[in-house]
């Protein structure tokens, strides 16, 4: 029997329905389903738990935001994840409404491609050599202020070389995924997912000296807050998880072990979904000028 854990975000209007036509389906196929909390009352029939449950494969129901959740759920547990979009971009979801039951189907029946996806494995060092680790990313770690957006200074090292001090409103370390997200608002560059490389973005850089910086995925990073500009930091990661920086603790960021599990239907390609979801290039906009 194949094991199949449920991540969804209980505001999207249809869900319920969704999960009947979802336990129909696992139920002619003898799979056998999991659920996180957060959608446990939208089921007809009571589903036990994901907790610890040994799982062949994961469903997103939601937007990126679920997707990212569920990735950092399975702890880096290698669980192929099908992403399924009740929102507007979903661009690493791989279904839609109109299509997630021949695409739960065809993931159910094993025919189905992955993609393995690059993440990000940070921590918090204090002064002290104390580590705390923080959840994996599959999109970014961020550090910035908490609050209103101000200036945060912040010293750079690669591998122990350093870079510079960043002066911005926040610094986004990304991941190629990632690369299609926040740092891509900031003025990142699209990097292919097949790419080995890590970006660092600044956010609204305030001296013109400082734009994106592409670097070896097998580097370590570590920031450093400059000192008196150390207050009110925090790290986010994947934009859910934060975590207070204090005075004296610097952050490292470096690849993860683990790759993230991308379940993509069979005729799809990424350039695909960036022309699809980015629309890359389109210029229908202009027609007839």
């Amino acid at each position: 029997m194949i094991n199949v854990g449920v991540v969804g975000n209980a505001r999207y209007e249809g869900l319920s329905a969704i999960l009947r036509s979802v336990a129909d389906l696992a139920s002619r196929h003898g799979v056998e389903l999991f659920t996180e909390a957060e959608v446990a009352p939208l089921w007809e029939a009571p589903r036990p738990p994901i907790d610890a449950a040994p799982l062949d494969a994961l469903l997103t129901f939601g937007g990126d935001g679920t997707l990212l959740r569920g990735a950092r759920l399975l702890a880096s547990r290698p669980v192929p994840i099908l992403g399924i979009n009740l929102g507007r971009v979903g661009f690493l979801t791989s279904a839609t409404r109109t299509d997630f039951l021949p695409a739960i189907e065809a993931l159910f029946r094993g025919h189905y491609e992955i993609e393995p996806r690059q993440g990000l494995a940070s921590s918090i060092v204090g002064p002290d050599g104390i580590r705390r680790a923080l959840p994996n990313a599959l999109n970014d770690v961020v550090i910035h202020k908490s609050g209103v957006a101000r200036m945060v200074r912040l010293d750079v090292a690669v591998d122990g070389e350093p870079v510079g001090p960043y002066s911005a409103d926040g610094l986004i370390l990304a991941t190629p995924t990632g690369s299609t997200a926040y740092s891509l608002s900031a003025g990142g560059p699209i990097i292919a997912p097949n790419v080995e490389v890590l970006v660092i973005t600044p956010i609204c850089a305030h001296t013109l000296a400082v734009r994106p910086l592409v670097i070896s995925s097998r580097s370590l990073i570590t920031i450093s807050p400059v000192p008196d500009w150390a207050h009110d930091l925090l790290v986010s990661v994947d934009g859910q998880q934060l975590t207070r920086l204090s005075v004296g603790e610097q952050v490292e960021v470096r690849r993860a072990d683990e790759p993230v599990l991308l379940v993509q239907q069979r005729g799809t390609s990424y350039f695909q979904r960036v022309r699809q979801t980015l629309h890359w290039g389109d210029l229908s906009e202009r027609e007839g000028e």
